[in-house]
């Protein structure tokens, strides 16, 4: 029978629900130097109602997501592990170069049209990424093959149209912060996460097509990895 992970201890996720917010709000105000940039707590306000939005709709749409992405599960790639190494540090790095940035130093101008822009595909990413991970009890958060679930190709969804949607969602959800946030400098970590994730997409494209039971046909008739008619 398939063996879906072990849910998260109750202190782990009591630590997470406490823990984020507060990492969350240290990240954007402490560079800042200040409690009252008005644009930080826009940024709080959307990532909370977002994140918010999307929670409550896996938990009941596909509740199972929650325990694959509590944690990396034993076979995670070790290749996936050091490419993560470099893209969750510069996904965080995002907020607070932002912060320095734009509340502090003011190095950027960035008016107030593309600023509403960068939210716009910040919420059109996190949105992606739900759905994704509403039609995918798959969607981990590290690189293996999960023989002990009975893996799968999911074609449904936004999987339809790419194979690796979630990663487009990380893409644009990199850049929609910078910009949110009113930051030009913070292109910079966005840039490094988002090379190293398209690195990370086309070996993990690899590793399926080699590895997992009816990939290969998937990727005949879904054509592109990441952009449509590009890659």
């Amino acid at each position: 029978m398939p063996q879906d992970p072990e849910p998260m201890p109750l202190a782990k996720a009591v630590a997470y629900a406490i823990g984020l917010p507060l990492a969350l709000l240290v990240l954007i105000f402490l560079p800042a130097g200040t409690l009252g940039w008005p644009n930080g707590w826009v940024f709080v306000i959307v990532l909370i109602l977002a994140f918010g939005a999307s929670a409550l709709v896996l938990a009941r749409v596909n509740p199972v997501i929650y325990r694959a992405r509590s944690r990396f599960q034993p076979g995670t790639k070790g290749w996936d592990k050091a490419l993560l190494a470099i893209i969750l540090p510069m996904m965080v790095a995002i907020i607070p170069v932002a912060s320095l940035d734009a509340a502090r130093f003011h190095w950027s101008h960035v008016p107030l049209w593309l600023a509403a822009f960068g939210y716009v595909v910040l919420v059109v990413g996190i949105a992606v990424t739900a759905w994704a991970q509403a039609v995918n009890p798959f969607f981990e958060p590290g690189v293996r093959i999960q023989s002990e679930r009975d893996q799968r190709v999911i074609d449904r969804g936004p999987y339809r149209f790419v194979r690796h949607p979630g990663y487009v969602a990380a893409l644009v959800m990199f850049f929609g912060m910078a910009l949110g946030l009113g930051s030009l400098r913070a292109f910079v970590p966005a840039a490094l996460a988002s090379a190293a994730l398209v690195l990370r997409t086309a070996w993990e494209d690899r590793l399926l097509r080699t590895a997992l039971p009816g990939y290969e046909a998937y990727a005949r008739k879904v054509r592109w990895r990441l952009l449509p008619g590009l890659w």
